[in-house]
């Protein structure tokens, strides 16, 4: 028998109405005013913002949607990282799901891509993962994706939201029980897709590699897979720890990386962020690898191959003009969007673009995944250097020189204030002036992090002088006016 439910107070229970009362209120989870969804899903400080009533609240209505816009129902996949939070997190999401009548296919600790590719790739309608990428571990996360294993469309995070406040205008009704499955087997498909395209003809024998894994989700995978390909792999921060997962390691802390290739005389070092989305490289020399590079080489080697459509590369707005102006020069295009990769994915599926990804280490190729992949880019980095027959540095002497790049945060723990900082008239003269006094020899790009409580500041200049200059001035200006 198909019943109807109705929320009362912020929990679910029976009602005969065939639908929900718009009138209802979260009265036990209150919600900040601005947006709960974020550039990369919701994503707060575990015990404020994120808490398990929220969770299931959010399993409860990402359900509704998800079945609500499937053609067929299937499960949905949820997997998270080694945060001390994310099993309860993962629990109570499961409960909400299964409360909206779906089935839950549980991996436990895994990749965001893994996630991704597995929702793709089944009969699944969606997936969740349980993740505050980079943050620290005080913080956590909870990322949707659709059943193409693209990260879920504004709309659809807004129908959600919309249930979560109270203020829906469409029917939410639950025919069954749902189920909660362990499905941990499944993380094997995955693997066998990172290793299935460059196998036969590639490995990585003779290769040494240092691999930074963060204390995260990539701990259980990153060091098999390159040793299957052959590689000779040392590994740092490789258990799972919720509570040192991205303190001083991984892809935003590159020091003890760089020092341990050098140290072992590798070939190549990579680092991983909490939820291995992303990676960051270092070369033999010990120098930092970014994204910029990353696309320029992989886009360069799948130029030669005549493997990259209109030899089109989509980056960001953070994207460095040295990697623009060189892309060029070989004949290539650029095309840059707002910050985050699920900007750069909508716009690799609109143009047929078929790399892409940001200066962070978020990289994107549609050859191989629907996603940003960290252990994906850095099995193909390798291969690419393997391949070349040179060291990475020496690949990176000749590619280009980025212009000197600035990047400040400056934290503003007021959420509106943070979120509306293009209202303050003082900030926006200071862009106006620092961008007129530079004119075509540089470029400020301002924005409020969707992931942090932090604007972050961004100058670019052909000399170092001005980008030290005015990066200084419009700090000072954010200080004062926001901080």
């Amino acid at each position: 028998m198909v019943s109807s439910i109705t929320r009362t107070q912020g929990w679910i229970s029976e009602g005969s109405n065939s639908k929900i009362e718009q009138s209802c209120a979260l009265n036990l989870i209150p919600l900040p005013a601005s947006p709960l969804f974020g550039t990369d899903g919701i994503r707060g400080k575990v015990g404020e913002l994120l808490n398990a009533p929220l969770a299931l609240q959010v399993g409860f209505w990402a359900g509704i949607v998800l079945h609500n816009h499937a053609a067929e129902v299937g499960p949905v996949i949820v997997g998270q990282d080694s945060r001390n939070s994310s099993d309860m997190l993962a629990m109570a999401l499961s409960a909400g799901l299964t409360a909206a009548g779906l089935e839950v296919w549980y991996l436990g600790l895994c990749p965001t891509p893994c996630v991704a590719y597995l929702a793709s790739m089944s009969d699944a309608i969606g997936g969740i993962m349980i993740s505050a990428s980079h943050n620290p571990p005080e913080d956590n996360g909870i990322k949707i994706f659709g059943a193409n294993g693209a990260k879920l469309s504004p709309r659809l995070q807004a129908e959600i939201e919309s249930g979560l406040r109270g203020k829906i205008s469409f029917e939410a009704v639950v025919d069954k029980c749902g189920r909660h499955h362990s499905r941990k087997e499944l993380i094997g498909q995955y693997r066998e897709a990172l290793q299935q395209p460059l196998q036969p003809t590639m490995n990585l024998q003779g290769m040494k590699i240092v691999l930074d894994l963060a204390w995260g989700a990539a701990v259980g995978l990153a060091p098999s897979v390159f040793a299957e390909m052959g590689a000779e792999v040392i590994c740092l921060h490789n258990e799972a720890d919720g509570d040192r997962i991205n303190v001083n390691c991984g892809s935003t802390h590159l020091d003890i990386l760089q020092a341990t290739v050098i140290q072992h005389h590798a070939d190549i070092g990579f680092a991983f962020d909490g939820d291995a989305d992303r990676v960051l490289a270092v070369d033999n020399t010990g120098r930092e690898i970014n994204g910029d590079y990353i696309l320029y080489l992989w886009g360069s080697h799948l130029q030669q191959k005549q493997q990259l459509p209109d030899n089109l590369i989509i980056s960001t707005v953070m994207a460095n003009l040295g990697f623009e102006k060189a892309w060029q020069q070989l004949g290539g295009n650029l095309i840059r969007t707002a910050v985050g990769d699920q900007y750069v994915q909508a716009e690799m599926l609109k143009t047929g673009g078929m790399l892409g990804g940001e200066q962070s280490g978020h990289i994107l190729c549609r050859h191989y995944g629907i996603t940003g992949d960290g252990l994906l880019t850095a099995l193909h980095i390798a291969a690419v250097v393997k391949e070349a027959g040179i060291s990475l540095s020496e690949m990176v002497d000749q590619s280009f020189q980025t212009y000197p790049q600035l990047l400040r945060n400056v934290r503003v723990l007021d959420r509106e204030r943070r979120l509306g900082w293009q209202d303050c008239q003082p900030v926006q003269n200071a862009i106006a002036q620092a961008e007129a006094a530079m004119g075509d020899d540089g470029r400020i790009l301002v924005r409020a992090s969707g992931t942090e409580p932090v604007i972050r500041v961004m100058v670019e200049a052909a000399h170092a002088e001005l980008a030290n200059y005015w990066t200084s001035e419009l700090v000072s200006q954010v200080q004062q006016y926001l901080g």
